[in-house]
């Protein structure tokens, strides 16, 4: 028996270690990675045709109930309504697959929210709120992690909190 759970810790641990290998450690201060992707209908997006603009990624599965909580609630697209009028450009990672984008930002769960500023920097990693539930009563009482970030960047404040980590529904990738 002990033989047993051995091997089923080494091979945890290997796979473990093989995950982790698979996703980029991106940094908050760095160049944020380019990616080329194919929008719903079909256009090839990358985030570099966006230089000189404010971007938010949010990596997205509407069956994921965390993900549900922010769109019944509304407050996904009040955000994005209010951001996109002052020029924000905000793109929903819905299809990557095989992880083009999802491997390069290190992105694990939905939402996984990342904000990019105009030079083209990662300013905001993780989730996009405080409170870690799929219960959309909680978003009234949450600290909002991306609209807190966007606000003080946009003023050319430091952003407070640059990191934190993101909750949700796991993102799976093709092999």
């Amino acid at each position: 028996m002990f033989r047993k759970i051995m091997v089923f810790c080494i091979t945890l641990a290997l796979v473990s270690g093989w995950a982790q290998g698979a996703f980029a450690q991106v940094e908050n201060g760095k160049a944020a990675p380019d990616f080329t992707l194919a929008d719903s209908n079909g256009n090839q997006v990358s985030l570099a045709q966006f230089k000189g603009k404010y971007v938010v990624l949010e990596w997205l599965n509407y069956d994921c109930p965390f993900v549900r909580k922010h769109y019944s609630s509304g407050n996904m697209q009040n955000l994005q309504r209010a951001y996109t009028q002052k020029g924000v450009i905000w793109l929903a990672v819905l299809l990557d697959p095989a992880g083009q984008a999802g491997k390069l930002y290190g992105a694990q769960t939905t939402p996984h929210m990342f904000v990019i500023d105009p030079r083209g920097i990662l300013i905001y990693q993780g989730a996009i709120d405080d409170i870690r539930s799929p219960n959309p009563d909680d978003v009234a009482k949450a600290k909002n992690y991306v609209g807190a970030a966007l606000d003080e960047a946009m003023s050319g404040k430091p952003v407070s909190v640059p990191a934190t980590k993101s909750y949700g529904c796991s993102v799976k990738y093709q092999q």
